[in-house]
């Protein structure tokens, strides 16, 4: 479950771009976190941090299919474990 960009690269959105993407603000993000319905984000150095472009489509997508807040738990975790699985 793995998304690439059009240029070939896995792609890593920062704060704006996910707060745009997924119309939350950074406060709401970080909830969505606590409660286990938005993935952790990556960490990319010692002050910054990101999600995978793919995170934020999927739970976007989930949203608009009107999963439950069950059912996108389920998918935050099973994203947080792809993450593993990429080389």
């Amino acid at each position: 479950m793995v998304h690439v960009a059009r240029n070939g690269r896995l792609t890593i959105l920062r704060i704006p771009d996910v707060k745009a993407e997924s119309g939350y603000s950074r406060s709401t993000l970080y909830l969505r976190i606590s409660q286990g319905l938005w993935p952790k984000p990556v960490h990319l150095g010692p002050r910054a941090v990101g999600w995978p472009s793919e995170e934020v489509a999927a739970i976007n997508a989930a949203r608009i299919a009107g999963k439950t807040d069950d059912e996108i738990r389920e998918l935050v975790l099973r994203l947080e474990a792809a993450r593993k699985m990429i080389r």
